[in-house]
């Protein structure tokens, strides 16, 4: 099956709109994709005919509700393939999941004890664990490139018995770099390590399998799905969501409370502390419905198909430096790239007064940037409504930049 971009691309509306008096052509979806009306009218929905507290009421309005929300909860188990319902936690986003992993960290990690991740790690899956370490005196421990990609000599030299998290991204929002998570789980657990998986770039572009995986925690966003901001994932095996604490406390969460002490609630609820994002969390199964439809297979395919048409007209562009591995077929949609002699802001700026959109600067992932001893790169990213043209506008302002600025 193939992608039917002008179907897909009349759902989102946003996209048929003039920028600087261009045709918007958006290519920033690692940083929020775009929602289609199917998300937007599921949200309208809810707050026009539903909108009542989940779990709580008996009316009419809060039974639809709940079903609506735990239907959400379903269909993210399914999408992921997760083997329970338990296993499926909302939370704001990526960063919120990582953080409440990090904090399950510290009920365990003892002095010496190692934390191993990899360079490339977006700030959520680094400063929580600079956290970590620095409460209770563990070890925290990088993964550096080779080629452009993780170093997986240097991955296995690194992780020892005495390593007890491992946290990887799966894909890499700046070099775009698929990393192989399923061998690093094998590696992590022979050596009696927890695998985290920061899925944020990697579950809106492909198939997601977290118990052929087998990582222990994986995070995602809905935003970057083409879902709604503030809500999003913590998948976790269910034995080690038993053995964490609790984040937040308060209503919804509780099983019993007595004037001093309480008990928690089951699965999942225990982690769900108060009212819920209940739209997003609605808007957010509206858009694993959209997803499924499409196929996930097929989406990256799509943005295979783009890759493969683009690059060789980008690498043909003088001055032009693209990082990250040279193999599209070991790279999502993303390209960080920059032009000689000009800032990247510079170049992003040049870009989007030819309406094309594209992120600049160090995409909250420092270290990589200082790593790869720059300053700051533009970024390109692809989604589902990207198409030929979209990349063939892109490699023309480009052009059009190196001509303005005369390098």
């Amino acid at each position: 099956m193939t992608i039917e971009i002008a179907k897909i691309r009349s759902d989102f509306q946003i996209l048929d709109q003039i920028v600087n008096d261009e045709p918007l052509v958006y290519l920033d979806s690692a940083a929020t994709t775009q929602k289609p009306r199917q998300v937007l009218d599921a949200i309208r929905a809810y707050y026009e005919h539903d909108n009542a507290n989940v779990h709580r009421g008996v009316h009419t309005l809060a039974e639809r509700a709940t079903a609506d929300y735990e239907s959400s909860r379903d269909k993210v188990r399914a999408f992921i393939n997760a083997s329970s319902r338990k296993e499926v936690l909302f939370t704001r986003g990526t960063t919120t999941a990582l953080n409440w992993v990090a904090k399950f960290a510290e009920q365990i990690l003892q002095p010496e004890d190692e934390i191993v991740i990899s360079i490339m790690e977006h700030h959520s899956n680094i400063i929580p664990w600079q956290q970590a370490a620095a409460k209770t005196g563990a070890v925290l421990k990088f993964v550096y490139l080779k080629d452009g990609e993780l170093d997986m000599a240097d991955l296995r030299a690194k992780v020892t018995n005495q390593t007890k998290f491992v946290s990887i991204t799966h894909v890499s929002n700046v070099l775009g770099v698929i990393n192989p998570v399923k061998e690093i789980a094998q590696i992590a657990h022979d050596h009696g390590a927890i695998m985290v998986v920061d899925g944020a770039q990697s579950t809106p572009h492909m198939t997601v399998d977290v118990q052929d995986l087998d990582c222990d925690f994986f995070a995602l966003s809905g935003h970057k799905m083409a879902g709604p901001t503030g809500i999003g994932v913590l998948y976790g095996k269910e034995a080690l969501l038993n053995q964490m604490n609790p984040i937040e406390f308060g209503g919804e969460m509780i099983d019993f409370v007595y004037e001093q002490s309480a008990t928690w609630k089951e699965l999942p609820w225990k982690f769900e502390a108060g009212t819920p994002n209940i739209a997003g969390s609605i808007g957010l199964g509206a858009a694993v419905d959209y997803l499924t439809e499409i196929g996930l297979d097929n989406i990256h395919q799509h943005e295979q198909d783009l890759l493969n048409y683009v690059m060789p007209q980008l690498r043909e562009i003088e001055g032009l430096t693209i990082y990250g591995p040279e193999d599209n077929q070991r790279r999502g949609g993303v390209i960080a790239f920059n032009l000689d002699g000009l800032h990247p802001h510079d170049v992003a700026t040049a870009l989007d007064m030819e309406g094309v959109a594209v992120r600049a600067g160090h995409h909250c992932a420092q270290p990589l940037i200082d790593h790869l001893g720059l300053p700051a790169t533009a970024r390109a990213s692809f989604y589902i409504y990207n198409t030929f043209a979209d990349c063939d506008k892109l490699v023309e302002a480009i052009k059009l930049t190196k001509a303005f600025f005369g390098v």
